[in-house]
Formats: C-alpha cells, structure tokens, sequence
C-alpha cells in the first residue's frame, strides 16, 4: 500500500459514540493477541514509548505493519502518536498515520499536549483527521483540547501522582470541565498503575480507559470465581459432562 497515494475519502471518520470505551494501552503485538480476544477492549493507545519497551521501530513503514497486525487481531481503533522536531515534521508523520485507516480501521493521531502540539493538531484536524491530545496534565490544557474540537483528551493519572499532585481530583476536575462545556472531546484517562483506580473513576461517572495488561489481569482476576468455575466444572464432569 502507498499511503502517500491515499485517497482522502478513505480516513474511516465514524460518528463519535456515547458508553464505555476500554483501550488496550500497548505497542506490543503479543499483548493484542493475548488480550483483544477478550471482546471487552475497543482497540489500543501507542506511543513512541510504549514502541520503544515493545521493541519495535518509530517509523512509518513498522507503524504500518503493525496497524495491519492490529486489524488482523480484531481491533477497531488504534491510536498513533506523531513525531517531528518541527510543526512541518509532526504534520506530515500525522498525514500518513492517519491515512492508515485505509487499511479498514479507526485512527486516532496522537498529539502532545504542547504549543506546538496545538499547532499541529489543529492543522491535521483541519485537513480531517481524528486527534488525540495526549500528555494531559492540566484543566486548562483539557480545555484548550475542546476549543478546536479534539476527539480525545488523554491525562495521564499514574505520572499526575508521580508528580505529588492528586491525579484523581485532577481528572475528576477535567471531566467537570468537558461536562460544563457540552464539549464534544472524550476524556481519555491513561497512565492508570492498578485497577482500583480505573474502578474509582468508573464509579464517579468516567467511562474511557485505556490501560495495560497488568491493570486488565487485576480487573479480571478473582479468586472466588476461579473456584465457582472449578466447581462447576466438577460438577459437569461428576454428572457425564467430562469431554
């Protein structure tokens, strides 16, 4: 595929949706094949990071294999971070990242939350595409992601902590904000360390996460259920079930 062929009309633009959104936050493509069967998570958040500690290569050409594994796991969203030490640099990498949804999945160009970044994504959502501001730590930043109308806003709680701030409040205080704005950008809290977090959050009325396998396992894990199932397979086994 020549992504810088593309034809425009094929950025995949579906209607934004209401409910909770569970993303897979990894670059790794054992962890999609191990968790995306699940049915539970939406698609997966990358960065240049999360490529790094996976071991694969920030460029274009590996960026488009692995969106193609990403499909062929099952993913319907993927969100791809741009690089550049330039405004002129970040917009072309964000060009081609998002001309990937040709390959017949959702695609969300990852934006840091800068001056920079502002230019940037206002320029690549100017020209159609979807963005994620990402690198969150502030309200006002929150803010400043509505203004031009970005489809996500990613805070990241786990390094709010790190700083000695309540990364907790401060979310809960960027949702209130997006809530008293009717704003149409999704708050999308990452960096979560333990699934109690992403269960506190949940409870006060956040509903999109994205986080790793660590977080997922916790949320699944339980020893009562583990045993129910074993019983019950005991059970079917005792009364001519076995296989």
């Amino acid at each position: 595929m020549d992504l810088f062929e593309m034809a425009d009309d094929n950025l995949n633009l579906p209607e934004r949706e209401t409910g909770l959104q569970l993303y897979l936050d990894s670059a790794d493509p054992n962890d999609w094949q191990h968790f995306l069967p699940w049915g539970v998570f939406r698609g997966v958040t990358t960065n240049p990071v999360l490529l790094e500690r996976a071991g694969q290569a920030c460029t274009l050409q590996n960026l488009e294999k692995l969106t193609r594994q990403a499909v062929q796991c099952g993913c319907g969203e993927i969100h791809l971070q741009t690089w550049g030490t330039t405004p002129e640099e970040m917009i072309s990498n964000g060009s081609q990242l998002a001309l990937m949804a040709g390959l017949g999945i959702a695609v969300l160009v990852k934006v840091p939350a800068t001056e920079q970044g502002l230019i940037v994504s206002e320029k690549l959502a100017a020209s159609g595409c979807r963005i994620t501001l990402t690198g969150i730590f502030s309200p006002g930043q929150v803010l400043l992601a509505a203004g031009f109308d970005a489809d996500y806003a990613a805070p990241y709680l786990g390094r709010l902590d790190d700083a000695g701030r309540d990364g907790t409040a401060a979310v809960l205080k960027m949702q209130d904000i997006l809530d008293g704005c009717d704003a149409g950008t999704r708050l999308l809290v990452a960096s979560l360390r333990t699934g109690d977090q992403v269960l506190q959050l949940a409870a006060q009325g956040l509903d999109t996460f994205t986080f790793g396998g660590r977080v997922a396992k916790q949320l699944l894990t339980e020893e009562l259920t583990t045993e129910a199932a074993a019983d019950f397979q005991r059970a079917a086994e005792a009364m001519g079930g076995a296989s």
